[in-house]
């Protein structure tokens, strides 16, 4: 149980100094920007309770907020991903798999996976991109901005799996 924490924990420092020290800085043709840090959230077990993730989420959205000199955005988009994921994993797992897994492809397969990845992030990154828009006077923007950044770090996140599958 310690260990377990020890390794959230672990994960938890990194993602949040890859993010902020490299990710925050890239900006692919001024509009996609990845926001790996919630591969965190999204690799939590299966029973993990909801109260529990919530406020993992919370602290990494706010740690992340700190350091981004973003005021609570990237807090509020991640206790929203956290709030709806084990919907998100009711959605996409068969109901005799759903018992304390660790969303992965390799225990989800390909394609529930990428489903689950792609709900979760699209969803994360428009909660993020409204909050810091604010405005729907350039939708299109914002739309271009939420598929780029959405692509982006579905991109950086299958190439973690399938370099942590290995």
């Amino acid at each position: 149980m310690v260990i377990n924490y020890l390794h959230k924990l672990g994960w938890f420092i990194g993602l949040v100094l890859l993010q902020v020290l490299i990710l925050n800085n890239v900006h692919i043709a001024g509009y996609a920007t990845p926001f790996l840090y919630i591969y965190l959230i999204l690799k939590f077990e299966s029973e993990t309770p909801r109260n529990a993730l919530m406020l993992w989420a919370f602290f990494l959205g706010l740690t992340v907020d700190i350091f981004s000199d973003t005021p609570g955005m990237n807090a509020a988009a991640t206790v929203a991903l956290a709030f709806l994921r084990p919907t998100f994993l009711r959605l996409f797992v068969p109901r005799d798999t759903l018992e304390n897994i660790v969303p992965s492809i390799k225990s989800m397969g390909i394609a529930p996976f990428l489903k689950y990845l792609v709900v979760s992030v699209f969803v994360h990154h428009a909660i993020l991109l409204t909050i810091e828009f604010f405005s729907f006077a350039h939708i299109g923007t914002l739309l271009l901005r939420i598929v780029a950044s959405a692509l982006l770090t579905i991109t950086c996140v299958m190439a973690i799996e399938g370099v942590r599958k290995k």
